[in-house]
C-alpha cells in the first residue's frame, strides 16, 4: 500500500501552484525543526561545524531555514517532474552564467557539470538537457514504483540516465568524448569501495569522490558548478566556473578543488544547501567522529 501512496501523492502535489507548494515545505520545515530528530540535529551539527563565525543564534536560525529549503525542495520535486520544460522555462526568471555553459560546450571537448545539492537540484538537469543532451547517474529506489515515477521525471528532455556502476561510468566517458554535458552530484559520500579521498569541505575534512578527477584527466572536458536558487516566483539558474584547482593531474588537489567548487555554490546562499546530510561521515579512524550514533 505505502509503495503506491507515495508517488500518488507526489502527482497529486505535482498540480498546485509553486508559491502553494513552498508554503506546505516551509511549514513541513518549521514542523520538522521542532521535533528535534536526525534531521534537525545533523543540520545543527554541519551548520556549528562549517560557519563557526556565527553566534549560536545565528546557527539555530541558518538551520531552521535550511530545513525549510530542504523541504521546499521535496515540495517542488513533483512539480518538476511531472510538468513540462515549457513550464518549468516560465519559472526560470533568471539566468546567470548561461553564456559560460555555451561557451565551454562550443570547445566541443564536452563539459562536466557539478550540481551539488543546492537550492533545488532537480530544476538542473531539465535546464543543462535544454542546451546539450545530458547523461546523468541514477541511484535506483527501494520503492518500485516511486522509482518509476523519479526515473520518468528525470529521463524526459535530453536526459540519458546511467547506473551507478562500471557500465554507467563508461556512458558518461562516452558522454563527454561526444562533447555533450555530464552531470554529477559532487558532494555525495562515496561507499568505501567506490573511490574517494579525505579533503577539505567548508573547513572541515570530507571524505570526497575521486571520480570527476578521473573523468577530467580521461577526457580533457571542461567543468563548471550549476545549482537552481530558489528565488520569488521562481528559480535563478546559476552557472559558475569551478576551482581552477580541479584540473590538476594530483588527486588530492583535484578533489580539493572539487569541494572548493561546492562551497563557492554553498556560500551563495547557505540556507539552500541540504545540511541534513551526514557530509562528514565515513572518514578513517584517524579522523574524529562528527555525528552521534542512533
Amino acid at each position: 500500500m505505502k509503495n503506491h501512496l507515495a508517488p500518488l501523492l507526489v502527482k497529486a502535489m505535482a498540480h498546485l501552484p509553486l508559491g502553494l507548494l513552498r508554503s506546505i515545505g516551509n511549514a513541513i520545515g518549521s514542523v520538522v525543526w521542532w521535533m528535534n530528530g536526525r534531521s534537525a540535529k545533523v543540520t545543527r551539527t554541519n551548520i556549528a561545524l562549517c560557519f563557526p563565525e556565527l553566534n549560536p543564534a545565528e546557527q539555530i536560525a541558518l538551520s531552521k531555514q535550511s530545513l525549510q529549503d530542504t523541504a521546499k525542495t521535496a515540495m517542488e520535486a513533483g512539480a518538476v517532474w511531472r510538468n513540462s520544460w515549457a513550464w518549468l522555462d516560465s519559472k526560470i526568471i533568471a539566468k546567470e552564467g548561461d553564456e559560460l555553459l555555451r561557451a565551454k560546450l562550443a570547445d566541443g571537448k564536452g563539459v562536466l557539470v557539478l550540481a551539488p545539492h543546492h537550492g533545488n537540484w532537480e530544476v538542473v538537469a531539465p535546464y543543462l538537457a535544454s542546451v546539450a543532451n545530458l547523461t546523468a547517474m541514477y541511484q535506483p529506489l527501494e520503492n518500485p514504483k516511486m522509482d518509476e515515477l523519479v526515473l520518468a521525471g528525470r529521463s524526459k528532455l535530453n536526459i540519458t540516465m546511467a547506473p551507478t556502476n562500471r557500465k554507467g561510468v563508461m556512458m558518461l566517458l562516452k558522454a563527454l568524448q561526444g562533447g555533450t554535458i555530464v552531470g554529477i552530484l559532487p558532494d555525495q559520500v562515496p561507499a568505501k569501495d567506490a573511490g574517494g579521498e579525505v579533503a577539505p569541505f567548508m573547513g572541515q575534512p570530507a571524505l570526497t569522490m575521486t571520480l570527476v578527477q578521473g573523468l577530467i584527466q580521461r577526457t580533457g572536458c571542461a567543468v563548471c558548478s550549476c545549482y537552481a536558487e530558489r528565488v520569488p516566483g521562481g528559480f535563478k539558474m546559476v552557472v559558475m566556473e569551478a576551482d581552477a584547482a580541479i584540473y590538476s593531474e594530483d588527486q588530492h588537489t583535484s578533489v580539493s578543488g572539487l569541494n572548493a567548487s561546492v562551497e563557492a555554490c554553498v556560500r551563495r546562499a547557505p540556507a539552500q544547501y541540504q545540511w541534513e546530510y551526514k557530509r562528514f561521515r565515513r572518514l578513517p579512524a584517524e579522523y574524529p567522529r562528527v555525528y552521534q550514533a542512533k
